[in-house]
Order: C-alpha cells, then sequence, then structure tokens
C-alpha cells in the first residue's frame, strides 16, 4: 500500500479535493464519482459525502493508497 502524509493548513479539507490534490485521481470529477460509489473510506468507514470535511489526524484509503493528516 502506498502510504502519503499531506500536511493540512487550515481546520479542514473537503475529501474531493484532498484525493485530487494528492494523485490517486486524475480530476476532481473522477474523485467525486469514485467517493459516491463507495470506493473512499475515511478511518475505516466508507464515505460517500464528496464535501465530508477531513481533520488532522485522519486517514482516508482509496484503493491501495493511504493519506494521514498531519499538522
Amino acid at each position: 500500500m502506498n502510504h502519503e502524509k499531506f500536511q493540512l493548513n487550515g481546520d479542514y479539507i473537503e475529501l474531493c479535493t484532498l484525493l485530487k490534490i494528492t494523485g490517486p485521481t486524475v480530476s476532481g470529477g473522477m474523485a467525486k464519482h469514485l467517493i459516491a460509489d463507495g470506493f473512499v473510506s475515511v478511518d475505516g468507514h466508507v464515505e460517500t459525502r464528496k464535501k465530508c470535511k477531513i481533520r488532522i489526524g485522519q486517514t482516508v484509503v482509496f484503493e491501495d493508497f493511504q493519506i494521514t493528516i498531519t499538522q
């Protein structure tokens, strides 16, 4: 599994934006479809809200790509 740390500068980042800028998806539109179809989990639970607020300490997983949010 690919592990990546994402340094958050602020209170939160929307899930679809996180996937787009960290690289596991090629576009925001693709990220939104994958989230809506249930292919993304946050802290071990499937997340279908595209604009879910991801905060420091959370972990997002899509296929074999894991993103941990740091400060």
